[in-house]
């Protein structure tokens, strides 16, 4: 098993671990970073995207309407049946982890976004340097680096730790200090610009364009 398949297996643990003693009014807690889903929905996402994975149904793959069949399929199942499916195709795609190519970034980055959204409704903050969430720093800033080269807009210099990564092939028109896992909430729209603007920046930059496209700012502050 790669580094990917084993940070996707130590999502799937501690998401476990977080939801295994749930009751229904505990799965049916609405996610504050996800308002739209409960802890029930995002669970059944997880597992989906596993499941759909194994049995190949890809048409559509990442898309809302490849998630929302997700949930609505599982709308009835248990928390128990949710984690024993999870349980029976999850160490099939963490074998296979290492095949996806770029795809791999983009599984445990969404794995990684839904366990904080998971415990951010159950109040249960933690794992915010684990290695899952060191690599979607990787695949998200990637992304925004694309991001910014389509759009012209310079290229941004980013402090997280002892590590300095320069997003984009412009000129650098500013630079950011943050840390890994605030960067990945940002760049997923898990923060409302204010508190973007709040961030550590040098240089001209929107807080707005970290936002990747596929996502929205949020509309009020999200503190986690």
């Amino acid at each position: 098993m790669d580094e990917v398949g084993e940070a996707y297996r130590g999502i799937r643990m501690r998401v476990g671990e977080l939801v295994a003693g749930c009751d229904d009014p505990g799965l049916g807690t609405v996610a504050p970073a996800t308002p739209d889903w409960t802890v029930h929905d995002l669970l059944a996402h997880l597992v989906g995207v596993t499941a759909d994975i194994v049995s190949g149904n890809l048409d559509g793959v990442g898309t809302d309407a490849w998630a929302a069949a997700q949930v609505e399929a599982r709308r009835r199942a248990s928390g128990d049946d949710l984690l024993a499916e999870w349980t029976e195709h999850g160490p099939v795609v963490e074998e296979m982890a290492g095949q996806f190519g770029r795809a791999a970034g983009q599984l445990v980055s969404d794995a990684t976004t839904h366990e904080h959204d998971v415990r951010g409704a159950l109040g249960a903050p933690g794992a915010r340097d684990c290695d899952a969430v060191v690599l979607s720093f990787g695949f998200l800033g990637l992304s925004l680096a694309e991001q910014l080269d389509a759009a012209d807009r310079g290229a941004l210099v980013v402090h997280h730790g002892d590590t300095t990564d320069t997003l984009g092939t412009g000129e650098a028109v500013a630079s950011l200090r943050i840390d890994d896992f605030e960067f990945v909430r940002a760049l997923t729209g898990r923060r409302c610009v204010e508190q973007m603007a709040a961030y550590d920046w040098d240089g001209k930059f929107a807080p707005e364009h970290l936002v990747l496209a596929r996502f929205s700012a949020r509309p009020d502050p999200l503190v986690e």
